[in-house]
């Protein structure tokens, strides 16, 4: 299928202004990015009036949870990426704390297979550093890999022992894998179940400190240096985990982490009350430390921004703060709120912003997606940035509700996505006028 977007606008690459550019897909991949294609080249397109709407590569989200299989309760491979497709996302990565955990290559190779057979989006899975991530024995990597994991960890958990942690990295660096750390040592953070700051003081719970973070992240850096491997960390949530980090880029050691939405925009001081929706793991810091992962994101030193999308059900979220499991959801919500509160209010440029979601993770992890260049797969995410409405969380495509953004009012809502020149969302009918 042959389709010609008009009129609509893109990042130019050098100077992040936004430039009106017509986008030729043929054969679901991209053939031609130019400011007025000619008839020629246009012969047999159907043509779609994109005129005053945003283009981007499709976004790249690197930590994700499909729940797939075990918790299809909460989500299915099905409809996480139909959340993520709505969200603009045309990529994303699957963390393995499934029921059971990807910790074999029979494990992903199903997982990719569903995947293939149900995905709105690209599903990259990661496999567990640790046999039933259990953090004693480690998983057969290389037969991982070669079933087609990006990565190993044991997301959800910390890696507790340094020596199994280390042993980890030095068969993921022979493999060329790289290890993509949860950081959280058991022993500082247990029972903890919101940060150890001003709400859990004022409502009695029991808190988790920064530092139950931020000490496996030193660990870690000084294993990763001895062994050379590439050590990812995961949604960094606390000001000392940023400054170990820029230190250990600063030697040039291969160091690179993400953050999440929810802790760009929220501390711990917004939680109204103990409520299970404000409940994720790291968890919502102090408004310093948001401040610094906000530095952190503008200087470099963090490299992208993920969802950590976290289905749960209703019913397990309305247990309150001390029961409810860790966790909300991300994919559908994600660039509005941070087009809204980051891009419109002078933090980030649109550029930036767009760059943490499409060309950095590509970058990070060596994927060749995430640019609208001619001869790359078409996968676009088309954007009305005028368009401001509210967050309802009845109308995601997730099975999961459970999100603090619940009512917010926000602008610059994906209308239209493609992967590989297939349509995997649209609100069109509202948005475009179609011809031939």
């Amino acid at each position: 299928m042959k389709i010609l977007f008009k009129n609509g606008c893109i990042l130019e690459p050098e100077t992040g202004e936004l430039v009106k550019r017509d986008i030729l897909i043929d054969g679901g991949r991209i053939a031609d990015v130019a400011p007025d294609i000619p008839e020629s080249s246009r012969e047999g397109a159907e043509v779609w009036d994109v005129s005053g709407k945003f283009i981007s590569a499709g976004f790249i989200d690197m930590h994700v949870h499909l729940r797939e299989p075990g918790f299809e309760r909460k989500e299915t491979i099905e409809t996480g990426t139909k959340a993520a497709a709505r969200g603009g996302f045309t990529t994303v990565a699957c963390m393995p704390n499934t029921r059971p955990p990807l910790d074999t290559a029979d494990k992903v190779r199903q997982v990719l297979e569903k995947a293939r057979e149900t995905g709105s989006a690209r599903v990259l899975p990661y496999g567990a550093i640790t046999l039933g991530q259990r953090g004693e024995e480690l998983t057969d990597m290389a037969a991982l890999k070669e079933a087609g994991v990006i990565g190993v960890t044991d997301d959800g958990v910390g890696v507790q022992n340094a020596r199994v942690m280390k042993e980890a990295m030095r068969l993921a660096y022979s493999l060329g894998l790289p290890v993509v750390a949860h950081t959280e040592d058991n022993d500082l953070a247990r029972g903890g179940c919101v940060h150890d700051g001003m709400f859990a003081r004022r409502h009695g719970l029991p808190g988790i400190p920064g530092e139950a973070e931020s000490v496996q992240v030193a660990r870690d850096i000084l294993l990763a240096e001895d062994v050379g491997v590439h050590y990812h960390v995961c949604h960094i949530s606390t000001a000392q985990t940023v400054r170990l980090i820029r230190e250990a880029k600063a030697r040039g050691q291969k160091v690179t982490c993400e953050v999440t939405p929810h802790h760009l925009l929220l501390c711990d001081e917004d939680i109204p009350h103990p409520d299970g929706n404000w409940k994720m793991n790291p968890p919502l810091r102090s408004a310093a430390d948001r401040e610094a992962l906000i530095e952190g994101l503008k200087d470099g030193t963090i490299d992208i921004i993920a969802t950590d999308h976290a289905p749960h059900t209703a019913d397990e979220k309305a247990q309150g703060m001390r029961l409810a499991p860790f966790g909300i959801v991300g994919l559908e919500t994600a660039f509005p709120l941070l087009y809204t509160h980051l891009v419109l209010k002078g933090i980030l440029t649109l550029k930036e912003l767009v760059d943490k979601l499409t060309v950095k993770p590509a970058e990070v992890f060596g994927l060749p997606w995430g640019r609208l260049a001619p001869g790359l797969p078409a996968d676009l995410t088309v954007i009305d940035l005028e368009l401001e409405r509210p967050i309802e969380p009845d109308t995601f495509r997730s099975k999961g509700r459970n999100t603090p953004f619940a009512g917010w009012r926000v602008k610059g809502w994906p209308v239209l996505t493609l992967l590989g020149g297939e349509v995997t969302w649209d609100q069109a009918e509202t948005a475009f006028t179609f011809g031939e």
